[in-house]
Parts: C-alpha cells; structure tokens; sequence
C-alpha cells in the first residue's frame, strides 16, 4: 500500500488549483517502489542527483546475473568470448543511439570515461588543426566546458546572455569573438545549467548551422539535462554536431560516459594525431615509422585502447531496469518538473516574524518551475538572516550533514553563472583567492556577498516527502520565529570566578584526550600545552591530515602519556579483528632514525585547517600498521616538534575568523545579539601566536555552567533530552564555579578578554616552594570557538548523532557560524606558564 504523503498548497500543481492527481499517484508509486530499490535512501534526504544519480537493487542484481552467466573476453581479441563482446558493444551503441532518437545513418557513440572526457577529446581534434581554432561558450557553462578555451589558440570568448549568442548568430559575419585569428571555431553550452537547473534553448546549433558561421561547429553538454529529461536527436540537420554525456548522472551505475558524433562533423577528427591499440589498421615502429589509421567508423577511430568492457554491459542493464522502474525519461522529467515546482513555492513563501524573505531563489526570468522545457529539477539559493544578512552556505551544510540532508554547496562548477547570479568581477574573485580563499572554505561571505549557493536537485527517485522534510528543515533551522530581543548584559561585575575543573589534553590530533592527573602541574606555552597535539595521523597517499569528520572512529584511539617510563601508549578501544594488537608504545625520546628522511623531499606537506605543515612520518611499519589496520585507513603517524621551521608560518586564527563579518551585520554590539551570552568588542589584532596542529588557537575553554544550560535547550525528537556531556567539546580547559564564586552565569566566558589562573590556598601548602611562588598564569582570550558537526561524534562510541550540534545551531548561531567555548593562548609577554587541576580562574569581561 503506498505511502501517505501530505498534499498543501504549494503541492499544487498545473491542472485548475487542484492537485494534479497523476503527479501524485506517480510520486505514490515512486515511494512505496523505493522502499525496495533504494535501501542506502533509509533516514536519508538525497537531493544531489545533479551531482550522481543513485542505482537501484534491481540494477546491480541485473548485472551481477549478467556477469556471472557471460564470459568476457576483449574484443581486440579473436576467440569466440572476444567476438561476443564486441559484438554486445555494438548492440549498446546502438541502444543509446534509439534512446537519444537518434539514427545511426546520422550519428555515431564515442565510449568515453565521462562527458568531460567528451570535451576533451573534441577540443583535442580541434586543437590538432596548424592554424587552431577559436572558441565560444555560454556564461552558463560547466568548468569543463570553460577549460577548453585555454587550448583555443585562436581566441576565446563568452556569452554573456541568451540574447548575446542570438545577436552573434543572426549577425552571421564572423563578427565574434573579438580577437579571434582562425576562421574555424567551437561554440559550445550546456543544455541544463548545472548551477540553478535552467534549459537552454536547444535549437541554437540549427540555426548556427543555417547562419553565415559556416566554419563554426557546435557541441551541446547535456550531462544535466538528459539525467531528467529526454533528448530528441531525430532531425540530425538541427542537432549539435557533438553531445556529451555522463550515464552515471541518468542512472546512477555504471561510471561511464558518451561523445555522441553527428557523422557530417566527423572530418574534425582528422586532424587528431594520437593514435592507440585498436585504433590503427596497421603500425611501422622500426626503421620507418608510419602507421593506417581505422576508418570503418568515427568510434572505431576514436576509442583508444581496450573499452571499459563491463561498464558498456552494465549500461545496457541500466537503459533496461530505469525504464522499467520510471517508465522513460518522459516521466522522469515530468516528475522532478513537479517536486522543484513544489520546492521552490515552498522556499519562497518562508518568512522572518517581520516579514522579510528567508530564501533568495536564483531563477532564472525566462525560467518557469514546472515547465520542463524552460526548468529543470534543480532549485538553488541562499538565505539571509532578518537583518538581511547572508548566511554561510558552508555552516548550512555542516547542519545538512548532521541532518542527513545530501546537497551541494560552494561555487557549484559554474563560475560564469555563479560569478554573473551573486554579482562578483574577476578582480573581486582574484582578491578573494590571494586572501587565502578557496571553494569549500568556512568564511564564504565577503564584502556582504556570499560565494557561493545551496543547491537541491531531484532524480527519478526523488519522493514528495523529500520536498517537504528539505522545506521544513530550512524552516526549522533559519527562519526565525520571533523578533530578537535585546540582549542585556547579564552580569552584575565584571570579574567571573572559577576553578579548573578538568584539563585534557589531546596528543594525537582528532583521536581522544587523555587528562592530566589532578596534583599534577603542567606546562603552557605560547603554542599550547605541553604535549597537546604534537601529532597527527595523515592519510599515506593525499598526505591529508585525518579527523573524526570523516573518520569518527579516530575517537576510540585513546592515548595517554607515560612519562615516567617517557611513553606515549595509545589504546584502541573499540572492536577490532582478535590478531590485532589493542595497544601500542611509542617513545616521548624523537630520534632522528624514528622517522623516514626529511619530509620536505618527500613532499609530504600536511594541510592543517588550510596551513602547510611538514610534520616527520614515523618510519616503523608496526606503528603504520596499528592504525592502519584499526582505521581501515591506510595513514601514518606524524609528529610536528614545536621546533618546526614551519612552526612561525602556522598561528591562532581564532581572532582574525571573528572579524571577517559582513558590513551590515554588528557581531560585537549587545544590543542586537539574541543568543546566550555576549561577544565583546575584540581588542586590536595582537601579534602572530605560534601554533602546532590544534585548528584555529592554542587553547580551548568552555564552561560547565554552559554545558549545562545546553542541556536545557536541547530535546530529542521523542521528547528527551540528551545528556550532553563536556568532552563533546573536545575542551582543553572545563571551569566549574569555584568553592567562593558561587553560581555562575552560562556563556559568561564569551564577554571575556582575559583569563587569570592562581593556585588554590588547599594547594598551595602541598606543593613544593618554589611551585607556590611561582607568578600566576594569564592566558588572552582570543575570541568565541566556531563549531562543526563534530561535535556530534560521540566520543565514547565513536558514532555521529545529531547532538549537540543540531541546538548549538538553534541557540548559538550567529553570523552565519555556530560558536561555542573561546579561543585562549597565553599571554605572549611571557614564555611559559604552568596550569592544574583546581586552579582558581579568574576572567575579566
């Protein structure tokens, strides 16, 4: 029995007001058939089919059968299994050819990786031609498509507009690109921009071909719009001369792609000089060297070496299973046209208490959600705050993930049409890179823009009730609901006291923490505490340092420091195959005969929170081994002394990250926070801190009190609240109230500037003189920490949840970034300090 999905008004589709009955009867179809072909989809919102669309269990069975009764052989080949996929290769090609309606007569398959191997291999033709060519291409288009202009040695050019690329083909005199100085040219764009989902005209190559560009040919990515919609290649006078494609965006499996050649445009490819095997009749390789190309086909020409044999027999299994489970791009196209239509009424309807927008939805003005022609399943934006300022599209995708929502963010693969949408120059975007910014990173809104979109796409196996949980998500996380009050200072002096309640400290990077024993004194330094995060485990082929974001495993490695015996034991705490060894020592001692030679030579530079670090990798195969194999990631153990050459290079972002606001937003001004707590006015830059392999500042101190009043705010799903615990946080420092502070506010460390430890009367009279006399340690408050998902690693289990980032983001975002605890260092006038257990704090506001 289908699925019962809730029908509102922005459910409405084309037919009088009404919904429209075979949409969802269609969508009822599709929810209840997903159950059974999609169960990698359970408690999961996938809308990135613009990214990959996802196989089904009917797919993968089929073509398990199919190759567990097929013996392949390669068809370069001559025996009777070799003869058999050659001839089951054809067969495909031709069944791409009927599902595109395109005849063979006219039109030709290329098997490529993808489509943008497809690009490739066109402008590599082209570019083989003595006097090059010139190329145009649409604001519109994918990065692939953009690349190609650097092999045009003719000169290149974009279109700007739609009405731009009319006006140069009704102009018909070779008029455009200016600057060009070859008479041959590409004119090439996207049948669906990947960046907001819009359909291009299709009919522009026809009237190309029937202007007075009679050197200029034309090549259509179609990647986007064929993963939803059908393409028509019937009348091969009006068709794009070349059309690329990617299957795994149609189908999700296999990892295979197509350059569909109109055969009249076939002579381009005579200029291409290199040749592989299966491709030449006949090859001289001795005294002298010539070689006869294959000319029974453009494919037979084109495909160089040994063809991806079984990803081809999965394709023919995938056209087979799609069509039987959608019934045909046609309903496919007709059903994404409906769930973005109800998407985007649903966005754009969301509203602040005071009545201003919560999404700005990049359409575009000839675009119509729910016309297939014009918009394709694609719906993108950004969100603003009440004041109207933008928020971080990359802190809207650190609570997706939490959430289980799948979607892309960042500059989305179209820097004309992103460039163009946000209203961003080349000179801005240069300024922007040299500051240090690149796609992905946290501060993504510059000079009151943002730099980049959110994006949710829809496949054939996208439901209603994606719509709807997607919807209600942006409404639960950024709408806000009531006007913001005006904070107040809640704090009656401007001395907080408190006392160490707990100090930990966290040697290897991202793995558990281990806490200094209470009567223990430890040492600070300007770089941190002593033996906090010296190490770090990175992966042994991208050299990238690991963390529990993507490896939360990493907190059940629970190390701890000997120092009697001048060990580091490191502990894995978790279920491990029984010849695994669960424990391992490492020596405090560093040799230089430990590590592998010098890591500059090997190249082996770690990026550390976007810094360069050369930490020395440890050369013993059983250290290798213990984390490896407990991990299942192949890594290696590093080290970074505190003597680093690269050491000055990497310093505290903890402050500089706080002043990167936007204009219109007051971060510092009381009366306008609505969150627990307060930010002070930051104090001027102070000098460059030291800093090893901690993220963003040497120290990091939260507050009991502030835990607890987390606790408060937070609720599960079914009505509990979850016991959040302070080693979420992954703190340094934790401050309980002292014995003579009494209660203390929450979040009452964020107003602080400075932070003054004292030991307490109790041990004072039990450690040794000098200990006693020793001058109090004062750290500087750098500013409040910036939080990620991480925080819901559990770092008992080692498992993600929801919590407690799912209420930092309700109660402690602002600027666009959750932020709980503060950044600390020590004071830099002096070289070191000394902290334990039962220090008295004292933080200044």
């Amino acid at each position: 029995m289908a699925t019962a999905v809730r029908v509102t008004n922005a459910d409405k589709h084309i037919v009088g007001g009404k919904p429209d009955m075979e949409r969802m009867q269609y969508n009822d179809m599709i929810s209840e058939m997903r159950k059974h072909e999609y169960p990698m989809l359970d408690g999961i919102r996938y809308l990135d089919h613009a990214g990959t669309a996802l196989y089904s269990r009917s797919l993968i069975e089929a073509f398990s059968a199919d190759m567990m009764s097929s013996l392949v052989g390669n068809p370069h080949s001559a025996s009777s299994s070799a003869l058999n996929s050659a001839h089951r290769i054809e067969n495909v090609r031709l069944k791409v050819l009927k599902l595109f309606e395109a005849s063979p007569d006219a039109f030709d398959v290329v098997f490529v990786a993808n489509a943008t191997a497809g690009v490739k291999l066109v402008t590599d033709a082209f570019r083989g031609r003595e006097d090059g060519f010139w190329y145009g291409y649409h604001r519109d288009s994918h990065t692939s498509l953009v690349g190609a202009r650097e092999v045009a040695t003719g000169g290149h050019y974009c279109f700007s507009s739609d009405a731009s690329v009319l006006d140069w083909i009704s102009d018909g005199t070779d008029s455009r690109p200016a600057g060009k100085t070859s008479t041959v040219g590409l004119f090439s764009y996207p049948g669906q921009s990947n960046m907001n989902g819009r359909r291009l005209p299709l009919d522009w190559p026809g009237e190309l071909r029937r202007s007075g560009h009679k050197n200029v040919y034309s090549l259509l990515d179609a990647a986007g719009l064929v993963s939803t919609s059908p393409l028509d290649l019937s009348d091969a006078a009006n068709a794009p001369d070349f059309t690329v494609l990617s299957f795994y965006k149609i189908f999700g499996f296999p990892d295979l792609g197509a350059l569909i050649v109109r055969k009249q445009a076939g002579h381009v490819f005579d200029t291409r000089q290199y040749f592989g095997g299966g491709t030449v009749e006949m090859v001289s390789a001795l005294d002298d060297p010539w070689h006869e190309k294959k000319e029974s086909s453009i494919h037979a020409r084109l495909e160089d070496g040994t063809l991806p044999i079984r990803n081809i027999m999965a394709l023919e299994c995938a056209m087979k299973v799609h069509k039987k489970l959608f019934g045909g791009l046609d309903q496919v196209s007709q059903h994404t046209a409906f769930l973005s239509k109800v998407l985007y009424n649903r966005l754009s309807s969301l509203e602040h208490s005071d009545g201003s927008p919560v999404c700005h939805i990049y359409k575009d003005p000839v675009s119509q959600y729910g016309d297939s022609t014009t918009q394709g399943g694609t719906v993108t934006f950004n969100l603003r705050d009440s004041h109207g300022n933008w928020r971080s599209v990359h802190e809207i995708n650190k609570i997706a993930i939490v959430r289980n929502m799948h979607i892309r963010t960042g500059t989305l693969c179209n820097p004309g049409g992103m460039a163009a949408s946000l209203n961003i120059d080349s000179t801005e975007l240069r300024s922007y890179f040299a500051a240090g910014f690149r796609c992905g990173n946290e501060n993504d809104v510059r000079g009151g823009k943002p730099i980049g979109m959110a994006r949710a796409s829809f496949g054939a196996m996208s439901t209603l009730e994606d719509v709807h949980k997607f919807a209600d998500f942006i409404d639960e996380f950024f709408v806000e609901k009531s006007p913001p009050m005006p904070a107040t200072r809640p704090y009656r002096s401007n001395v907080s006291r408190f006392a160490i309640e707990s100090l930990t400290i966290y040697p290897i990077k991202s793995c558990g923490g281990w806490q200094v024993p209470e009567g223990v004194t430890w040492s600070v330094r300007p770089e941190g505490l002593a033996w906090d995060r010296e190490w770090c485990l990175v992966h042994q082929g991208t050299r990238a340092s690991l963390s529990q974001k993507r490896c939360p495993k990493m907190a059940l490695l629970r190390p701890s420091l000997d120092l009697r015996s001048e060990k580091l034991k490191v502990k894995f705490e978790g279920s491990a195959e029984e010849e695994l060894p669960s424990e391992i020592e490492i020596p405090l001692a560093h040799e230089a005969n430990q590590f592998l030679v010098d890591p500059t030579e090997l190249s082996c530079a770690t990026n550390v929170c976007g810094d360069k670090v050369h930490p020395q990798i440890y050369a013993s195969q059983e250290v290798t081994d213990f984390f490896s194999n407990h991990l299942n990631i192949p890594c290696h153990l590093a080290w970074l002394p505190s003597t680093a050459s690269c050491l000055p290079h990497r310093v505290a972002k903890a402050l500089s990250n706080t002043r990167k606001n936007s204009p219109n937003s007051k971060p510092y001004d009381l009366d306008s926070i609505s969150i627990p707590g307060s930010f002070p006015t930051p104090p001027p830059s102070p000098p460059p801190r030291p800093l090893l392999l901690a993220n963003e500042s040497p120290i990091l101190t939260i507050s009991r009190a502030s835990v607890e009043q987390l606790n408060k705010s937070a609720v599960s799903k079914e009505g509990r609240r979850p016991n959040i615990g302070p080693e979420a946080f992954r703190a340094n420092i934790v401050l309980s109230p002292s014995s003579t502070g009494g209660p203390q506010e929450p979040f009452i460390e964020d107003s602080w500037h400075t932070m003054r430890l004292t030991r307490s009367e109790s041990d004072r009279s039990r450690v040794r003189f000098d200990d006693a006399r020793r001058p109090t340690t004062q750290l500087q408050v750098l500013g409040p920490c910036r939080r990620c998902q991480m925080v819901s690693v559990n770092q008992k289990t080692g498992e993600r949840g929801q919590e407690p980032f799912v209420t930092l983001a309700k109660t402690r975002a602002r600027d666009g970034a959750v932020w709980f605890g503060v950044h600390c260092g020590l004071d830099l006038a002096v070289l070191e300090g000394t902290l334990r257990v039962g220090d008295m704090v004292e933080g200044f506001s």
